[in-house]
């Protein structure tokens, strides 16, 4: 995949993972677009990198996801790489927790639903591209869950299905479909969580290697390692990642 003159819309692009991409790409002569829900943030993010689109709005919400594609459609009709990289993790238990509809349902949304939604809505759009691309960022949580995040451990293991399927569906045509799974990664959402966490820059680096080197299933830091340990020692690779 050229990594060069690219139209990309990157999701939950307002920190983390997200704006090191946005930082980066843009800085190999590509047109980025990001979203987030901050207008404001967004804003001052414009202002300090040169040339940067952005979208405001709530992706977990149906009407998020049809204003940004038609956004998309009206301003970037040359979009030709979507990332799905907006994610939110809870840490609770069903044992000790009550009323947890609003929380698994926006979890559910925000990482499984929304990038499939988004997706289809502008799958038509990157079919008209020569070269196009999808980008969905899991986690090594797919691999082996952690029991203080069960809702969001499922949600990632169903984009990993979701991406293998849909990179089969798309065999052929002129879209190619990535997954990258990074490891436990310094970001606001694992703020007091973990330790030996990978920085976003690093990912980011990783993230472009692999989408130069078209490597489709680009498992990053030690989320390589527990790969390895899974496909060896499944047990191992639970006991690793119960506790989180």
């Amino acid at each position: 995949m050229n990594i060069s003159g690219n139209t990309i819309l990157i999701t939950g692009g307002s920190s983390g993972i997200g704006l090191s991409l946005a930082q980066k790409l843009a800085a190999l002569n590509n047109k980025v677009i990001i979203t987030g829900r901050d207008k404001n943030k967004l804003a001052e993010i414009q202002q300090r990198i040169p040339g940067l689109h952005i979208c405001a709005g709530d992706l977990s919400e149906n009407d998020g996801i049809r204003e940004l594609v038609e956004h998309i459609r009206q301003e970037h009709p040359d979009l030709n790489m979507l990332i799905n990289n907006a994610g939110v993790q809870y840490n609770y238990s069903f044992l000790t927790v009550s009323q947890l509809s609003e929380k698994i349902d926006y979890e559910i949304h925000s990482n499984l639903a929304a990038p499939v939604k988004l997706t289809s809505q502008l799958l038509p759009l990157l079919l008209t591209r020569e070269h196009a691309a999808i980008v969905n960022v899991s986690s090594a949580l797919w691999l082996a869950p952690k029991k203080s995040a069960a809702v969001y451990c499922a949600t990632k293991a169903g984009i990993h299905s979701y991406t293998k399927a849909l990179r089969f569906q798309l065999e052929g045509s002129p879209v190619r479909v990535f997954e990258v799974i990074p490891p436990l990664v310094d970001t606001p959402m694992t703020a007091g969580r973990g330790k030996a966490k990978m920085s976003s820059d690093e990912v980011a680096l990783h993230i472009i290697s692999s989408l130069s080197a078209n490597r489709y299933e680009a498992y990053i830091g030690k989320s390589k390692l527990l790969k390895l340990i899974n496909r060896i020692m499944p047990s191992l690779a639970e006991r690793i990642m119960k506790n989180g």
